[in-house]
């Protein structure tokens, strides 16, 4: 069972049931973090602000000075400006006296602009005067997949020479998207940890590169995150409740002739991100590349329930929990769990500062090239690294004790 509680204890938010039966927001759960000083009616006032209902909601909370990461969809004032003050004064709520707030808007400024016309837009500063707003695009959709099809290109092109092979990756711009997202992410904690300041993140829905920072932020922040347990509870509290829509954005992958509209690997990148992380940190992460790389493989195919369906509401109206089993189920078996579990891994309850210049990433080999090379070796390298660690874990120490030897 995966438990979200230890996230969020903290006196000034609560657990709200707004929106149970999905009343108020069809891609929410049923239950939600909100502020505790705002009351139930507020937040419809809120949501009917919000595209597709998505209020804001608690992601993050941060110990260590009580700031704030939340997300949410994009406001609706419209071409004509049109306000909200139960939105207002729920912003303004959030931010602790004399502290300023940043709302991390993951569209262009062009994009917000021109989302106006149809209804949408963002927060202006004469009516969040406390609140920043940081524009940091961030492709989501169609030049996402796009991308992902040129990688898998070059990476499964056998007449490939370097030169040809090298052009097809930079053509494919895999890596600057993760570098976007990785920047971005560590910008968001350093909003938290560095300048003691909440964030906002949000784009036009919020399903998709929202989620993608509110998850990486966390993973650099909290320790907890980079275990195996609690990257489970991030995925299930930031990802599946969170209503990202796995039947849509991981509809075929990358071999597929269709071209499907609301296809994009989201949560794939995500993952890249988050191996870019643990080859930087390798001691700080209690789960390894196979456990990612299970996350990626049940995503777009498997025989679990976890990724069916788009969201809350369409598992629960599916009976999804009823007809199926749980992934987290068979990953914490436990001769299952211990293939997931990093040797090297040492506790780290410092926040994690990746390097984001274009020679620290790397291509995810172990993903993307694996039907290229064999993994035996490299798996039987593991496996012998868990046997020494695990060999000196039950080395008994000689410290403090006398030699056999040593004389009375």
């Amino acid at each position: 069972m995966v438990t979200l509680l230890p996230l969020w204890q903290t006196t000034n938010w609560r657990l709200s049931y707004v929106n149970k039966a999905f009343a108020v927001c069809p891609t929410y759960p049923d239950a939600v973090l909100v502020l505790r000083s705002v009351d139930d009616e507020m937040l419809k006032a809120v949501a009917r602000f919000r595209q597709g209902g998505r209020f804001p909601v608690l992601s993050y909370y941060h110990r260590k000075n009580g700031m704030v990461i939340m997300r949410s969809s994009q406001p609706m004032p419209g071409a004509n400006g049109k306000r909200c003050k139960e939105d207002e004064q729920f912003l303004a709520a959030v931010l602790q006296p004399d502290r300023k707030g940043f709302i991390i808007e993951t569209r262009s400024i062009q994009a917000t602009h021109q989302a106006r016309v149809k209804g949408g837009g963002f927060e202006t500063k004469a009516n969040y005067p406390n609140w920043k707003r940081l524009h940091r695009p961030i492709d989501r959709g169609r030049g996402l997949q796009e991308s992902l099809v040129k990688l898998v290109d070059a990476c499964h092109d056998q007449s490939n020479s370097i030169d040809r092979w090298l052009n097809k990756m930079e053509a494919s711009k895999w890596l600057s998207h993760v570098k976007t997202i990785l920047t971005t992410a560590c910008l968001a904690a350093q909003c938290v940890e560095r300048e003691g300041a909440s964030v906002l993140i949000h784009g036009s829905e919020g399903r998709d590169a929202t989620l993608q920072l509110t998850s990486l932020a966390q993973i650099i922040l909290d320790p907890a995150c980079r275990t195996v347990f609690g990257f489970q509870a991030l995925v299930e509290r930031e990802w599946l409740k969170a209503g990202h829509a796995f039947q849509q954005r991981c509809a075929s992958s990358a071999y597929s002739h269709a071209r499907l509209k609301h296809e994009a690997p989201v949560f794939l990148i995500f993952l890249d991100c988050c191996w870019q992380l643990c080859r930087q940190f390798p001691c700080s992460f209690e789960f390894n590349e196979r456990f990612l790389i299970a996350l990626f493989e049940h995503a777009y195919a498997s025989s679990f329930g976890s990724f069916l369906c788009n969201n809350e509401k369409e598992r629960f109206t599916e009976k999804v929990q009823d007809n199926s089993i749980s992934l987290w189920a068979w990953v914490n078996q436990p001769s299952q769990l211990n293939k997931f579990l990093n040797p090297l891994y040492e506790k780290n309850t410092f926040a994690l500062w990746p390097s984001v210049a274009p020679q620290s990433l790397q291509l995810w080999q172990g993903l993307f090239l694996r039907w290229n090379r064999s993994a035996q070796h490299l798996e039987e390298a593991w496996d012998q690294t868990t046997h020494i660690m695990e060999q000196a874990k039950r080395k008994p120490t000689l410290t403090n004790q006398e030699s056999p030897g040593q004389a009375e």
